[in-house]
């Protein structure tokens, strides 16, 4: 495509608001991208009757690149059937279709807000990704079922070997670029799925002598995360054990409001297929206050220049633009201590573009 195409989902709760000033970010630092709205989740739930409507679908499909912001809330959580659920019926539904089985989360603690980290002195700042398989396992196994007149629920844990190298090619790759250490997480002392994911990552590790490998156990490395975070480099697990540790570890960076992500479709060269989107939530409860942080939503718009798009110097300018407003003081009501002056969130994005148009 001759002009890149972003297709955005703004999606529930503070979805709209955050999307809203990472577009304004992603226009300023690459203003020939091409930006289409589309529906997604409740929003669309309640427009269409369907959480993913095939128009939205069908323009993913043909776009560089997609802007996610958030779906669900209260509204739909007994929504029946079940696949009409925003989280299932949308989100799910989408990385199924668009093939996105690798995704990756970095935390990273930016050193203005070191002091929001739980953790205390040198361990608060933390700089790893969580690599996690998006596609199988749990969350997609078959058969899902309930028994004995719905008292007995069956959840099926499925992996195969094609699986688990095309996730573990992604973390060995993205090791490289950085600190050379991959930590592989399973279950391997109860569960055959995390044996047949133990023995498969360490075959596909020969291929990457550089890379050093270790293998921890799930407990362990969600203990070792609150212990001494900063040995971990690029953690790559199955499903279900992502989900749960890359939420552990975002808290260790003080808000979940500062998370971004990318689900990618591996095995398309250097600038994959991905969706970008916060690590947070709809957070329904603050909608509409002008309270929500969009930073985790611009850094995901980062991570999308850089990956989907190569462009890895608008990359850079936004990245230290949400560095320099840290610096400088600037807080959204999450990242605010007691008795500070905080922003609204069209206030950060200001701020943003005001750093931003200085062309530094």
């Amino acid at each position: 495509m001759a002009e890149p195409k972003v297709v955005v989902l703004p999606g529930d709760g503070i979805g709209p608001e955050v999307v809203e000033q990472a577009v304004r970010v992603l226009i300023a630092v690459a203003p020939d991208v091409a930006v289409e709205e589309r529906l997604i989740g409740g929003a669309a739930l309640d427009a269409v009757g369907h959480p993913l409507p095939q128009e939205t679908l069908d323009a993913c499909l043909r776009c560089n690149a997609v802007l996610l912001g958030a779906v669900g809330g209260p509204k739909w959580d007994c929504i029946q059937p079940v696949e009409l659920r925003p989280e299932v019926g949308g989100l799910l539904a989408l990385r199924k279709a668009l093939r996105l089985n690798a995704n990756l989360r970095p935390v990273r603690t930016f050193p203005a807000l070191a002091a929001a980290s739980p953790l205390k002195a040198e361990n608060a700042l933390v700089d790893l990704v969580v690599v996690r398989e998006l596609t199988g396992g749990i969350y997609f196994g078959r058969p899902r079922e309930r028994r004995e007149g719905g008292r007995v629920a069956v959840d099926t844990c499925l992996y195969s070997v094609d699986e688990v190298e095309a996730v573990a090619h992604v973390a060995f790759r993205l090791a490289s670029q950085r600190r050379r250490r991959v930590t592989s997480v399973d279950k391997a002392n109860v569960l055959e799925t995390s044996r047949l994911w133990r023995e498969t990552v360490e075959r596909v590790s020969s291929a990457y002598p550089e890379i050093e490998l270790e293998h921890m156990l799930v407990d362990n490395c969600a203990m070792q995360l609150v212990r001494n975070p900063r040995r971990f480099d690029v953690i790559l697990t199955e499903n279900l054990f992502g989900d749960v540790l890359s939420d552990e570890a975002a808290v260790l960076t003080g808000s979940l409001g500062m998370l971004p992500s990318a689900s990618l479709r591996t095995g398309q060269g250097s600038s994959p297929f991905g969706l970008y989107e916060p690590a947070h939530g709809s957070a329904p409860d603050i909608a509409g206050t002008g309270r929500a942080n969009p930073l985790a939503t611009v850094l995901s718009v980062a991570m999308l220049l850089r990956t989907s798009l190569a462009r890895p110097e608008a990359a850079d300018r936004v990245e230290r633009a949400v560095e320099r407003v840290l610096d400088a003081g600037v807080r959204t009501a999450d990242l605010a201590e007691a008795g500070q002056a905080w922003v609204g969130t069209r206030e950060m994005g200001d701020a943003l573009l005001a750093d931003l148009k200085l062309g530094r």
